[in-house]
């Protein structure tokens, strides 16, 4: 199934159903006066945050989305029927924006919630209403509402409590597989990873947390080099990020180090969104059974130099460390209080 994560389409709320003119006509019954009902309100068109769902792709597809129109007044004081509202489902952590202007409409982010993206018309007065003691067979009645129409842009941002931050090739699918029933692409080539991922990640018998996978970011992503621009949103509602790191400059032999990949990595999201650096951290050095004790040692110090005094040391291959990283994870989701995700800021289209 293809990633979707943004859309844009129009949704169309029904229109609301005449009024009717009509008079009451039957035998013995002398001057019945008016009886034409209402016309049924259009239906509304709402959106609706489906845990079940996980991409945009289904909107992808059908890019117009229009609600049933009201039912039109009859005589004898039938009223109209009222349409019913069209569901669209959407994945929890859609956002919602204008496309003209941009403007943040609404933020889907909890399972069950519901947003009317447009609101059908009212339906119009029968004759009936018009009566009045000079007016006994009024001869008007009201055409319904139009319903509204609008064209929005969608996006989706993933709801995880836990986002995985790093370089191409630094082992995130490789980790998010190992703590988790995910099963991500793993391959020994840069870009693997090509869609953010969700893996359920079980941290003690009381708690668990969603983790997310996000495609590896380089220098520039912020501004559109690589793949990490199209998904930087999706860390935006995590409460915790992990920035996980390797020992690949001396495997190649090149100048740099993880310290270094640290601060491009913080300098990324700190040019998408400052509040990103502000959030809870644990910094996680992956592949240790490529390198001996000496050199975690001078790793260790050229980490302290960019303020981080203890990271957390494994391997997800061999699964090494892994308990202590559920133990701080587990640890750092404990001293955040209960809140809900983070705001969304409206972005421009």
């Amino acid at each position: 199934m293809r990633f979707i994560d943004e859309v844009k389409i129009e949704v169309s709320a029904g229109d609301g159903g005449r009024g009717c003119v009509a008079f009451r006509r039957e035998a013995l019954v002398p001057r019945g006066g008016p009886s034409g009902g209402d016309g049924g309100n259009g239906g509304d068109v709402v959106f609706v945050a489906d845990p079940q769902l996980g991409t945009l792709l289904d909107l992808r597809y059908r890019r117009h989305y229009r609600a049933d129109r009201g039912g039109h007044g009859l005589g004898s004081d039938c009223y109209g029927r009222s349409a019913e509202p069209l569901i669209v489902p959407v994945p929890c952590g859609t956002v919602v924006y204008a496309v003209e202007g941009g403007a943040l409409l609404a933020d889907l982010c909890q399972p069950g919630m519901r947003w009317v993206a447009a609101r059908g018309g009212r339906g119009g007065r029968g004759n009936i209403h018009f009566a009045s003691a000079t007016n006994r067979a009024p001869r008007r009645a009201d055409p319904g509402t139009p319903g509204e129409t609008r064209q929005l842009r969608l996006e989706l941002k993933l709801v995880a409590e836990v986002g995985l931050v790093g370089l191409p090739n630094a082992g995130k699918s490789t980790l998010l597989a190992a703590l988790s029933a995910a099963r991500p692409k793993i391959a020994d080539y840069p870009f693997t990873t090509l869609t953010p991922g969700l893996g359920l990640v079980r941290l003690n018998e009381d708690r668990s947390c969603v983790m997310a996978d996000i495609p590896g970011l380089i220098a520039g992503a912020s501004a559109g080099a690589g793949l990490g621009h199209r998904f930087l949103r999706h860390i935006e509602r995590t409460r915790v990020l992990i920035y996980l790191l390797d020992d690949r400059h001396a495997l190649l032999g090149e100048e740099g180090g993880p310290a270094d990949d640290l601060r491009l990595l913080r300098r990324e999201l700190a040019a998408h969104d400052p509040a990103l650096v502000e959030r809870p951290t644990l910094v996680v050095l992956n592949k240790a059974d490529l390198f001996d004790s000496e050199r975690e040692a001078a790793i260790r110090a050229d980490l302290a130099e960019a303020g981080v005094t203890d990271p957390c040391v494994i391997s997800a291959a061999t699964r090494r460390g892994l308990d202590r990283l559920l133990a701080d994870l587990d640890r750092c989701l404990g001293r955040l209080a209960l809140a809900a995700p983070p705001p969304v800021v409206a972005t421009a289209p």
